[in-house]
């Protein structure tokens, strides 16, 4: 059982928690990725896995054993650091085998070893060159190669990409997957780059000073924010979130109003919180130059080329709210319309800032109900 499992640990500084009673498991095999702004304690819970930091309180579990006071080098890991680690002195074919040398392996193991990954991530031909002689995106794949060779069951990634550029960092996210699908380590990935935890992950786990906001598949992190964070953090442009009154079935933003449907209407009576925050994705709103039946109306106060399409700033009643749009022809000033789509909005509860859930989770409980002879 290649599992990781937290049970309410904590991390202190000094008086400073930076773990918050952090408690979940990643499963065997799987690509989990650590997401969050920095200082959100997302390389901590990477470093004590690794056993790089101590654990104040609770207990870390790896492959059915607690691992606490458990040296670093007994706990079977490999680890790529953000800033490559290499050996300034050692050649290339020196930095990936020191680890299999020290441990002793048999020289025909050592030698497969280093051809497998030297094929894999293009490293033939470099295996004589030292670190400086190497360009970023080679050294990284050096970093990777080095891990790669141990075949450990447990592959820790600190922000390993963040050097490269955008090109690489896809031929690199690329080759991690193809490494995974070999040898199917259980993978835990530091990053604060959506892009590569939407792309690389099974599931992610989203943190916010030291705390896990939620932790799901990449799609449910994106479509089914557990919380108004995680809803703002996840996207580029960021989910918009206004202040909104409920009244019979209608959400109020300033001076105007839309009917949601019925299921919506269902669903918050089910969850009896009518305190709400309203929430869309910027993708999920339509923009028109004329009225809309159960739409909005807003002032375009700026424009952003993002190349496939713009994001429209608009003033919403004294509120901000950003639409993609695929027109160009906007300007500042002008009047837009604006036509959410009712099946993706969300809505959160004011006080605790969570989500109060989607109408389809209704569905499926009014179906189990009722196949089981219950109505409601």
């Amino acid at each position: 059982m290649k599992e990781i499992k937290f049970e309410h640990i904590r991390k202190f500084y000094g008086d400073t928690e930076v773990v918050k009673d952090l408690s979940f498991t990643v499963k065997e095999g799987e690509r989990l990725i650590l997401l969050g702004p920095s200082g959100c304690g997302k390389s901590t819970i990477l470093r004590m896995i690794a056993g790089l930091e101590d654990i104040t309180d609770g207990s870390l579990y790896m492959d059915g054993k607690k691992m606490n006071d458990v040296p670093s080098g007994h706990r079977n890991v490999a680890m790529v650091f953000q800033n490559y680690a290499l050996y300034p002195h050692m050649t290339v074919k020196q930095n990936i085998i020191y680890g299999l040398k020290v441990h002793k392996l048999p020289k025909q193991e050592i030698q497969d070893r280093l051809d497998s990954v030297l094929d894999m991530l293009q490293l033939r031909g470099l295996e004589d060159r030292l670190p400086k002689e190497l360009s970023g995106g080679q050294r990284q794949r050096v970093a990777l190669a080095r891990a790669t060779v141990k075949r450990s069951n447990f592959f820790l990634l600190d922000e390993p990409l963040s050097n490269l550029d955008a090109q690489l960092r896809v031929s690199a996210r690329k080759e991690l997957v193809k490494i995974h699908e070999m040898f199917k380590q259980t993978i835990v990935y530091v990053t604060h780059d959506q892009i590569e935890a939407m792309t690389f992950a099974d599931r992610i786990v989203l943190m916010y000073n030291g705390e896990l906001q939620m932790i799901d598949t990449p799609t449910n992190v994106y479509h089914r924010p557990a919380n108004i964070f995680t809803a703002k953090f996840i996207g580029s442009p960021p989910t918009n979130i206004l202040e909104m009154d409920y009244n019979q079935g209608r959400i109020i933003i300033g001076q105007q109003s839309f009917e949601l449907t019925e299921m919506w209407k269902r669903h918050i009576k089910k969850a009896q919180i009518e305190n709400l925050v309203f929430g869309i994705r910027p993708e999920h709103v339509q923009l028109s130059k004329s009225p809309s039946q159960n739409g909005l109306k807003g002032e375009v106060k700026y424009i952003e080329n993002q190349g496939d399409s713009y994001s429209v700033y608009l003033d919403l009643d004294g509120q901000e709210m950003i639409a993609l749009s695929e027109d160009r022809h906007w300007h500042q000033g002008e009047t837009a319309y604006l036509s959410p789509q009712l099946e993706r909005i969300h809505l959160f509860n004011k006080e605790t800032e969570n989500s109060i859930g989607y109408p389809e989770e209704l569905n499926e409980t009014e179906n189990n109900m009722e196949e089981r002879g219950i109505y409601v």
